[in-house]
């Protein structure tokens, strides 16, 4: 299931509602490039975070079982070769991850955002459809198409790649 904590903010992409700070909304899925395995600890209160689930990747292989060893002689000569068989199995070759990440929040996110949105990734020549200021499917592929370019495989805005479309200011020190 994926979910989102939030203060002020809420998620951008999929309306996910709003918690307490510190409590979950359900609805957001998402990573960036900067991420966290557990929701940090010292996270801003007014921030928004959104949570991505990547499943476990099983594969079946395919081992060979010894089922009678071989036999050597006392100069290591070999008497009888082992004997094996193939046996298929299921393997987990990548543990399930939960990656948290900063999104921005649902009450920054308005009709004339989102066309912004669009804009910058029709220029960049991910986006086909009408500026509608609506998050649409074929928003949510963009946004997907943009941050898969850079690692990040979700379809939900992360502020990270939202500051690199010029949607949110970036904080300088």
């Amino acid at each position: 299931m994926k979910r989102v904590a939030c203060g002020a903010w809420v998620a951008i992409i999929i309306v996910a509602g709003c918690a307490e700070p510190g409590g979950q909304a359900v609805g957001a899925l998402a990573s960036a490039p900067q991420s966290y395995s557990a929701l940090p600890a010292g996270r801003d209160p007014d921030s928004c975070w959104g949570k991505d689930v990547r499943p476990a990747i099983v594969e079946t292989v395919l081992e060979r079982v010894l089922v009678q060893p071989g036999q050597r002689d006392a100069e290591g000569n070999v008497l009888r070769p082992p004997v094996y068989r193939e046996q298929r199995r299921q393997a987990i070759v990548q543990e399930r991850q939960e990656i948290w990440f900063e999104i921005p929040c649902q009450d920054r996110l308005t009709p004339d955002i989102i066309a912004s949105l669009q804009r910058a990734l029709k220029a960049r020549g991910l986006y086909a459809g009408a500026l509608s200021g609506q998050m649409d499917t074929r928003t949510r592929a963009a946004i997907r198409r943009f941050q898969s370019a850079e690692g990040l495989d979700s379809a939900v805005l992360s502020l990270w790649a939202a500051r690199k479309l010029g949607l949110v200011a970036v904080q300088r020190s």
